[in-house]
Protein backbone atom coordinates (compact mmCIF):
# COMPACT_ATOMS: atom_id res chain seq x y z
CA UNK A 1 0.00 0.00 0.00
CA UNK A 2 2.65 2.14 1.19
CA UNK A 3 4.72 1.77 -2.23
CA UNK A 4 1.49 2.48 -4.38
CA UNK A 5 1.34 6.04 -2.75
CA UNK A 6 4.63 6.33 -2.98
CA UNK A 7 4.38 5.77 -6.69
CA UNK A 8 1.14 8.21 -7.44
CA UNK A 9 3.06 10.57 -5.69
CA UNK A 10 6.12 10.28 -7.94
CA UNK A 11 3.85 9.84 -10.81
CA UNK A 12 1.93 12.99 -9.76
CA UNK A 13 5.06 15.29 -9.64
CA UNK A 14 6.50 14.29 -12.68
CA UNK A 15 2.99 14.88 -14.43
CA UNK A 16 3.42 18.54 -12.88
CA UNK A 17 6.92 19.01 -13.70
CA UNK A 18 5.74 18.04 -17.70
CA UNK A 19 3.06 20.34 -17.43
CA UNK A 20 5.60 23.42 -16.35
CA UNK A 21 7.73 22.66 -19.28
CA UNK A 22 5.34 21.48 -21.87
CA UNK A 23 3.51 25.42 -21.20
CA UNK A 24 5.75 28.43 -21.82
CA UNK A 25 4.18 32.10 -21.75
CA UNK A 26 6.65 34.63 -23.61
CA UNK A 27 6.57 38.20 -22.09
CA UNK A 28 5.68 40.97 -24.37
CA UNK A 29 8.55 42.33 -27.09
CA UNK A 30 10.55 39.50 -25.87
CA UNK A 31 11.42 35.75 -27.39
CA UNK A 32 13.04 32.90 -27.01
CA UNK A 33 14.97 30.32 -28.55
CA UNK A 34 13.92 26.52 -28.41
CA UNK A 35 16.49 23.71 -29.17
CA UNK A 36 15.59 19.54 -29.45
CA UNK A 37 18.62 17.72 -28.84
CA UNK A 38 20.91 20.62 -29.23
CA UNK A 39 19.63 22.03 -32.22
CA UNK A 40 17.56 24.96 -33.15
CA UNK A 41 14.13 24.06 -33.58
CA UNK A 42 12.29 27.56 -33.09
CA UNK A 43 11.62 30.56 -31.79
CA UNK A 44 9.00 31.34 -29.82
CA UNK A 45 7.04 34.79 -29.56
CA UNK A 46 4.92 36.92 -26.73
CA UNK A 47 2.13 34.53 -25.47
CA UNK A 48 1.48 30.96 -24.58
CA UNK A 49 3.51 28.35 -26.04
CA UNK A 50 3.42 24.77 -25.96
CA UNK A 51 6.97 22.56 -26.44
CA UNK A 52 7.65 18.95 -25.54
CA UNK A 53 8.96 18.26 -22.48
CA UNK A 54 11.99 16.71 -21.89
CA UNK A 55 12.71 17.14 -25.74
CA UNK A 56 12.13 20.66 -26.33
CA UNK A 57 14.83 23.02 -24.29
CA UNK A 58 14.61 26.95 -24.22
CA UNK A 59 17.96 27.98 -24.43
CA UNK A 60 17.95 31.91 -24.41
CA UNK A 61 14.92 34.36 -24.07
CA UNK A 62 16.10 37.75 -25.89
CA UNK A 63 14.66 41.04 -25.19
CA UNK A 64 13.82 42.70 -28.67
CA UNK A 65 13.11 46.00 -27.20
CA UNK A 66 15.63 49.12 -27.67
CA UNK A 67 18.67 48.60 -25.46
CA UNK A 68 20.90 51.48 -24.23
CA UNK A 69 24.64 50.77 -23.55
CA UNK A 70 27.15 53.21 -22.31
CA UNK A 71 30.80 51.66 -22.65
CA UNK A 72 33.22 53.15 -20.18
CA UNK A 73 35.87 56.01 -21.98
CA UNK A 74 38.17 54.88 -24.16
CA UNK A 75 41.69 56.65 -24.92
CA UNK A 76 41.79 57.48 -28.99
CA UNK A 77 45.05 59.44 -30.13
CA UNK A 78 43.74 62.57 -33.33
CA UNK A 79 45.77 63.01 -36.42
CA UNK A 80 48.09 65.54 -34.53
CA UNK A 81 49.21 63.00 -31.96
CA UNK A 82 46.88 64.27 -29.15
CA UNK A 83 45.65 61.32 -26.52
CA UNK A 84 41.64 61.78 -25.87
CA UNK A 85 39.25 59.85 -23.74
CA UNK A 86 35.96 59.52 -25.50
CA UNK A 87 32.63 58.07 -23.87
CA UNK A 88 29.90 56.55 -26.15
CA UNK A 89 26.26 55.56 -26.09
CA UNK A 90 24.92 52.96 -28.00
CA UNK A 91 21.35 52.24 -29.01
CA UNK A 92 20.31 48.99 -30.32
CA UNK A 93 17.95 46.32 -31.11
CA UNK A 94 17.77 43.14 -31.74
CA UNK A 95 15.70 42.14 -34.79
CA UNK A 96 16.63 38.43 -35.41
CA UNK A 97 16.63 36.69 -32.08
CA UNK A 98 17.98 33.42 -33.94
CA UNK A 99 21.08 35.38 -35.45
CA UNK A 100 21.84 37.04 -32.20
CA UNK A 101 22.11 33.75 -30.50
CA UNK A 102 23.90 31.50 -32.92
CA UNK A 103 26.23 33.93 -35.27
CA UNK A 104 27.73 36.18 -32.67
CA UNK A 105 28.44 34.62 -29.01
CA UNK A 106 28.22 38.11 -26.42
CA UNK A 107 26.41 40.51 -29.41
CA UNK A 108 27.20 43.46 -26.07
CA UNK A 109 31.23 42.73 -26.05
CA UNK A 110 31.02 42.39 -30.02
CA UNK A 111 29.20 45.85 -30.49
CA UNK A 112 31.71 47.65 -27.42
CA UNK A 113 34.84 46.39 -29.26
CA UNK A 114 33.93 47.22 -32.73
CA UNK A 115 32.96 50.40 -31.49
CA UNK A 116 36.14 50.93 -29.70
CA UNK A 117 38.14 49.85 -32.75
CA UNK A 118 35.91 52.31 -35.55
CA UNK A 119 36.03 55.10 -33.12
CA UNK A 120 39.69 55.17 -33.34
CA UNK A 121 40.05 54.88 -37.41
CA UNK A 122 37.51 57.77 -37.39
CA UNK A 123 39.35 60.05 -34.73
CA UNK A 124 42.40 58.85 -36.31
CA UNK A 125 41.63 60.75 -39.30
CA UNK A 126 41.09 63.84 -37.14
CA UNK A 127 42.88 66.99 -35.64
CA UNK A 128 41.69 67.72 -32.16
CA UNK A 129 40.00 70.90 -33.14
CA UNK A 130 37.94 68.97 -35.83
CA UNK A 131 36.96 66.22 -33.51
CA UNK A 132 36.10 68.45 -30.69
CA UNK A 133 33.62 70.46 -33.55
CA UNK A 134 32.20 67.36 -35.35
CA UNK A 135 30.40 65.32 -33.11
CA UNK A 136 27.45 64.94 -36.00
CA UNK A 137 29.89 63.67 -38.46
CA UNK A 138 31.48 61.07 -36.15
CA UNK A 139 28.39 59.74 -34.36
CA UNK A 140 26.94 59.33 -38.46
CA UNK A 141 30.18 57.65 -39.65
CA UNK A 142 29.90 55.03 -36.48
CA UNK A 143 26.77 54.54 -36.44
CA UNK A 144 26.78 53.56 -40.48
CA UNK A 145 29.99 51.23 -39.82
CA UNK A 146 28.08 49.57 -36.89
CA UNK A 147 24.71 49.05 -38.35
CA UNK A 148 26.20 47.58 -41.77
CA UNK A 149 28.81 44.72 -39.27
CA UNK A 150 25.74 43.93 -36.66
CA UNK A 151 22.93 43.38 -39.47
CA UNK A 152 24.27 39.62 -39.84
CA UNK A 153 24.01 39.70 -35.84
CA UNK A 154 20.39 40.43 -35.78
CA UNK A 155 21.08 43.60 -34.37
CA UNK A 156 20.20 47.33 -35.68
CA UNK A 157 21.90 49.71 -34.52
CA UNK A 158 19.78 53.04 -34.20
CA UNK A 159 21.95 55.57 -32.43
CA UNK A 160 25.50 56.57 -31.35
CA UNK A 161 26.11 59.35 -29.29
CA UNK A 162 29.45 60.67 -27.91
CA UNK A 163 28.60 61.45 -24.48
CA UNK A 164 32.16 63.35 -23.64
CA UNK A 165 35.68 63.76 -25.70
CA UNK A 166 38.08 64.98 -22.85
CA UNK A 167 41.21 66.46 -24.40
CA UNK A 168 44.44 66.04 -22.21
CA UNK A 169 45.00 68.42 -19.43
CA UNK A 170 47.79 70.54 -20.37
CA UNK A 171 45.60 70.92 -24.05
CA UNK A 172 42.46 71.92 -21.95
CA UNK A 173 44.76 74.69 -20.00
CA UNK A 174 46.11 76.07 -23.36
CA UNK A 175 42.50 76.04 -24.94
CA UNK A 176 41.03 77.87 -22.03
CA UNK A 177 44.11 80.47 -22.25
CA UNK A 178 43.47 80.84 -25.93
CA UNK A 179 39.71 81.28 -25.25
CA UNK A 180 40.16 83.42 -22.93
CA UNK A 181 42.40 86.11 -25.31
CA UNK A 182 39.75 85.59 -27.89
CA UNK A 183 37.37 86.80 -25.70
CA UNK A 184 39.33 89.88 -24.33
CA UNK A 185 40.32 90.62 -28.10
CA UNK A 186 36.63 90.43 -28.99
CA UNK A 187 35.79 92.91 -25.97
CA UNK A 188 38.94 95.17 -26.89
CA UNK A 189 37.50 95.49 -30.58
CA UNK A 190 33.97 95.92 -29.58
CA UNK A 191 35.22 98.79 -26.82
CA UNK A 192 37.15 100.30 -29.76
CA UNK A 193 34.09 100.35 -32.13
CA UNK A 194 31.92 102.16 -29.42
CA UNK A 195 34.35 104.49 -29.02
CA UNK A 196 34.73 105.18 -32.05
CA UNK A 197 31.00 105.16 -32.93
CA UNK A 198 30.64 107.63 -30.48
CA UNK A 199 33.36 110.16 -31.64
CA UNK A 200 31.54 109.95 -34.75
CA UNK A 201 28.37 110.74 -33.63
CA UNK A 202 29.86 113.34 -31.47
CA UNK A 203 31.45 114.79 -34.71
CA UNK A 204 28.07 114.98 -36.22
CA UNK A 205 26.71 116.71 -33.73
CA UNK A 206 28.73 119.33 -33.58
CA UNK A 207 28.88 119.41 -37.23
CA UNK A 208 25.11 120.16 -37.63
CA UNK A 209 25.28 122.20 -34.40
CA UNK A 210 27.84 124.63 -35.99
CA UNK A 211 25.78 124.11 -39.44
CA UNK A 212 22.59 125.52 -37.69
CA UNK A 213 23.96 127.78 -35.78
CA UNK A 214 25.87 129.93 -38.91
CA UNK A 215 22.25 129.26 -41.00
CA UNK A 216 20.97 130.66 -38.13
CA UNK A 217 23.07 133.88 -38.04
CA UNK A 218 23.24 133.99 -42.11
CA UNK A 219 19.42 133.70 -41.69
CA UNK A 220 19.15 136.89 -38.79
CA UNK A 221 21.54 138.90 -40.66
CA UNK A 222 19.44 138.78 -44.16
CA UNK A 223 16.79 140.00 -42.09
CA UNK A 224 18.56 142.19 -40.35
CA UNK A 225 19.67 143.55 -43.62
CA UNK A 226 15.51 143.48 -45.11
CA UNK A 227 14.60 145.33 -42.01
CA UNK A 228 17.12 148.41 -42.71
CA UNK A 229 16.60 148.44 -46.83
CA UNK A 230 12.79 148.51 -45.55
CA UNK A 231 13.52 151.40 -43.11
CA UNK A 232 15.47 153.25 -45.56
CA UNK A 233 13.11 152.61 -48.66
CA UNK A 234 10.02 154.06 -46.35
CA UNK A 235 12.24 157.45 -45.08
CA UNK A 236 13.43 157.72 -48.71
CA UNK A 237 9.79 157.35 -50.00
CA UNK A 238 8.40 159.32 -47.41
CA UNK A 239 10.83 161.89 -48.00
CA UNK A 240 10.15 162.11 -51.58
CA UNK A 241 6.42 162.24 -50.79
CA UNK A 242 6.85 165.24 -48.17
CA UNK A 243 8.55 166.56 -51.57
CA UNK A 244 11.44 168.04 -48.76
CA UNK A 245 13.35 171.01 -49.80
CA UNK A 246 17.11 172.42 -49.04
CA UNK A 247 15.57 174.09 -45.77
CA UNK A 248 14.46 171.01 -44.36
CA UNK A 249 17.38 168.67 -45.18
CA UNK A 250 20.01 171.36 -43.96
CA UNK A 251 18.31 171.64 -40.64
CA UNK A 252 18.23 167.76 -40.41
CA UNK A 253 21.94 167.64 -41.19
CA UNK A 254 22.51 169.99 -38.61
CA UNK A 255 20.49 168.24 -36.05
CA UNK A 256 22.45 165.13 -36.54
CA UNK A 257 25.65 166.77 -35.44
CA UNK A 258 25.45 166.31 -31.87
CA UNK A 259 24.75 162.51 -32.28
CA UNK A 260 28.18 162.13 -34.64
CA UNK A 261 30.11 163.68 -31.30
CA UNK A 262 29.02 161.61 -28.61
CA UNK A 263 30.71 159.73 -26.58
CA UNK A 264 33.77 160.06 -24.04
CA UNK A 265 36.37 158.76 -26.73
CA UNK A 266 35.79 161.25 -29.25
CA UNK A 267 38.52 163.29 -29.24
CA UNK A 268 38.48 164.30 -32.23
CA UNK A 269 36.00 164.06 -35.75
CA UNK A 270 36.29 165.18 -38.92
CA UNK A 271 33.29 167.27 -40.32
CA UNK A 272 32.20 166.41 -44.11
CA UNK A 273 32.37 169.35 -46.47
CA UNK A 274 28.76 169.52 -47.17
CA UNK A 275 28.68 170.41 -43.56
CA UNK A 276 29.42 174.80 -44.96
CA UNK A 277 26.84 174.30 -47.78
CA UNK A 278 23.78 173.81 -45.03
CA UNK A 279 25.11 175.78 -42.57
CA UNK A 280 25.33 178.41 -45.26
CA UNK A 281 21.57 176.92 -46.55
CA UNK A 282 20.08 177.63 -43.05
CA UNK A 283 22.09 180.82 -41.94
CA UNK A 284 20.39 182.37 -45.57
CA UNK A 285 17.32 181.27 -44.25
CA UNK A 286 17.48 182.52 -40.65
CA UNK A 287 18.42 185.58 -42.38
CA UNK A 288 15.54 185.88 -44.29
CA UNK A 289 13.32 185.67 -41.40
CA UNK A 290 15.50 188.10 -39.00
CA UNK A 291 16.50 190.05 -41.82
CA UNK A 292 14.90 193.06 -44.01
CA UNK A 293 13.24 191.21 -45.92
CA UNK A 294 9.50 191.87 -46.85
CA UNK A 295 6.91 190.18 -44.65
CA UNK A 296 9.69 190.17 -41.98
CA UNK A 297 9.34 190.98 -38.16
CA UNK A 298 11.09 194.01 -38.17
CA UNK A 299 9.33 195.27 -41.50
CA UNK A 300 9.06 198.95 -41.65
CA UNK A 301 11.45 199.42 -38.28
CA UNK A 302 13.80 202.49 -39.47
CA UNK A 303 17.41 202.00 -37.83
CA UNK A 304 18.21 203.63 -34.32
CA UNK A 305 20.85 206.22 -34.06
CA UNK A 306 23.91 205.10 -31.84
CA UNK A 307 24.83 208.60 -31.08
CA UNK A 308 27.36 209.01 -33.71
CA UNK A 309 24.67 210.10 -36.73
CA UNK A 310 25.23 207.24 -38.14
CA UNK A 311 22.92 203.97 -38.66
CA UNK A 312 24.19 200.97 -36.33
CA UNK A 313 24.95 197.85 -38.12
CA UNK A 314 22.77 194.68 -36.96
CA UNK A 315 24.16 192.34 -35.08
CA UNK A 316 26.40 190.02 -36.64
CA UNK A 317 26.73 186.50 -34.75
CA UNK A 318 29.71 184.71 -33.88
CA UNK A 319 29.93 181.46 -35.68
CA UNK A 320 30.55 178.58 -33.57
CA UNK A 321 34.60 177.26 -34.10
CA UNK A 322 34.11 174.03 -35.08
CA UNK A 323 37.49 172.08 -34.27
Amino acid sequence: MDAIIIVLVILVVLVVIALVQTIQVIQQASAAIVERFGRYTRTLNAGLNIVVPFIDRIRNRIDLREQVVPFPPQPVITQDNLVVNIDTVIYYQVTDARAATYEVSNYIQAIEQLTVTTLRNIIGGMDLERTLTSREEINAALRGVLDEATGKWGIRVNRVELKAIEPPTSIQDSMEKQMRADRDKRAAILQAEGIRQSEILQAEGAKQSEILRAEGDARAKALRAEGEAQAIRTVFEAIHAGDADQKLLSYQYVQMLPKIAEGDANKLWIVPSEIGDALKGLGGNLGRFTGNGNGGGNAGIPPQDNGGGSLDKPPTREQPRIE
